[in-house]
């Protein structure tokens, strides 16, 4: 039928759905972090023995500085990920991709070091994550017209998203099983073989292909999610100023769900220090907001393509908002139903996000040359990082995460003034 895109989409959909579920090990984070910052038990630079022998403790602050130059690195290597995508085809980058993580989680384990996670997790892997994830999105959009879009975005980069359903238990168990070395060298081959193989099913529709429209019914309102039918240049998009209106509002979207990611472990053992299950199984929260994460980007890219692009943005950031300002008392009261609530939907929120801005970017600059645009928009996302790097800072100066919070509510509200006003550009040939 002329409304059905051909197998084939679904095929690079949930392709693309399975190396995010890899290039997702960013997510898990806070496990590692919870072993490396200790500082009850030990001071920072004393050496662990054991089957962790080797590994120096690391401060709140240090903890968080190979997160954050990861996030970084992932931002900026969208850009060539992007134009390797646009180039060289999907399966390159993904392939690509899937090699630089591994290398990194492998160089990791080897160093044993605060340099050696900078280096292995945050460089390399970070190079990993940007040429990896810059090749399925891009790909599976170019099947599905502007209706879908928000729908389509979700579900693949949902798999990384869903990442931390499995990562963080795994992660935890390989790191009390085998070592935080044997947990980095496991997670590297997985990610390596899994990668690679899903990103061989990758590929462009035929030149010429259109995607199906959206049916009609009549009596219907009209679609709100209705992009341009101009296909905007990588040097055309910086000249707009959407282009930069579109970065601000991925800063502020995206901190404070990265705040709740690097920090969920540590959250959940303050908060639930009283009840000794919590304090065994802290990665709970994680893997509970990696479920949230996944679902919340589907989710939030369908309601999109119904409400529209700044309406949906809107209704998830203030939400957020609000919970930001209460979570330091949600935290003081030790109230478990109230925490997993709000840290849940944080995690909700930022999936949203990585689901909303590649469908903005095809709405407001086209489809064609998604992979390198988005890559130039995505550099927000790194940026965002600078925040929950400010929250270490704010935790090791003051003992607790309150200003942090309060600092991201205020992003978020700022991000909704601006997506209130930014409007899809005109292209001097429409």
């Amino acid at each position: 039928m002329a409304d059905k895109v051909p197998g084939t989409a679904w095929r690079v959909v949930f392709a693309g759905m399975a190396i995010n579920l890899c290039l997702g090990v960013l997510y898990a984070w806070s496990i590692w972090k919870a072993k490396l910052v200790d500082l009850k038990k030990a001071q920072a630079g004393e050496i662990m023995t054991g089957i962790n022998a080797g590994w120096p403790y690391l401060t709140d602050a240090q903890g968080t500085v190979a997160f954050f130059t990861c996030g970084l690195i992932f931002a900026l290597f969208m850009i060539p990920g992007g134009r390797i995508q646009d180039k060289f085809g999907p399966k390159v980058g993904a392939t690509i991709g899937g090699l630089f993580v591994a290398l990194g989680c492998f160089v990791t384990g080897m160093m044993k070091s605060y340099a050696g996670l900078v280096l292995g997790f945050g460089v390399l892997g970070g190079i990993g994550m940007g040429i990896g994830y810059a090749a399925p999105t891009p790909a599976a959009l170019k099947w599905f017209g502007p209706h879908k879009r928000g729908l389509i975005a979700g579900l693949v980069v949902g798999g990384y998203g869903g990442a931390a359903l499995y990562i963080s238990p795994l992660a935890k168990y390989a790191v009390d099983a085998y070592g935080i070395s044997g947990s980095f060298y496991l997670l590297g081959t997985w990610f390596a073989a899994v990668t690679i193989i899903a990103g061989q099913l990758l590929a462009w529709p035929q030149p010429g292909y259109v995607p199906p429209p959206a049916p009609v019914k009549a009596g219907a309102a009209p679609a709100k999610a209705v992009g341009t039918a101009v296909d905007w240049a990588p040097s055309e998009i910086p000249k707009t100023w959407q282009f930069y209106a579109l970065v601000f509002m991925f800063i502020c979207s995206a901190q404070a769900g990265l705040i709740a990611i690097a920090n969920a472990m540590p959250i959940l053992m303050k908060a639930g220090r009283k009840v000794e299950f919590f304090v065994a199984n802290a990665w709970i929260l994680a893997s509970f907001g990696g479920l949230m994460n996944a679902i919340g980007r589907p989710g939030t890219g369908m309601t999109s393509d119904k409400l529209g692009r700044a309406n949906t943005f809107t209704l998830n950031a203030l939400v957020l908002a609000v919970i930001c300002f209460l979570l330091p008392a949600i935290i003081a009261s030790e109230n478990l139903f109230l925490l997993f609530l709000a840290i849940g939907f944080a995690f909700w929120q930022y999936g949203g996000t990585l689901a909303l801005m590649p469908a903005y970017v095809a709405d407001f600059f086209g489809p064609k040359n998604l992979g390198m645009n988005y890559g130039l928009v995505f550099i927000g996302w790194g940026i965002a990082f600078i925040i929950p790097w400010f929250a270490g800072f704010i935790k090791d100066w003051t003992g607790t995460w309150d200003i942090a919070f309060y600092v991201s509510g205020v992003l978020l509200i700022l991000g909704v003034i601006v997506s209130r006003i930014a409007k899809r550009p005109m292209h001097i040939t429409e």
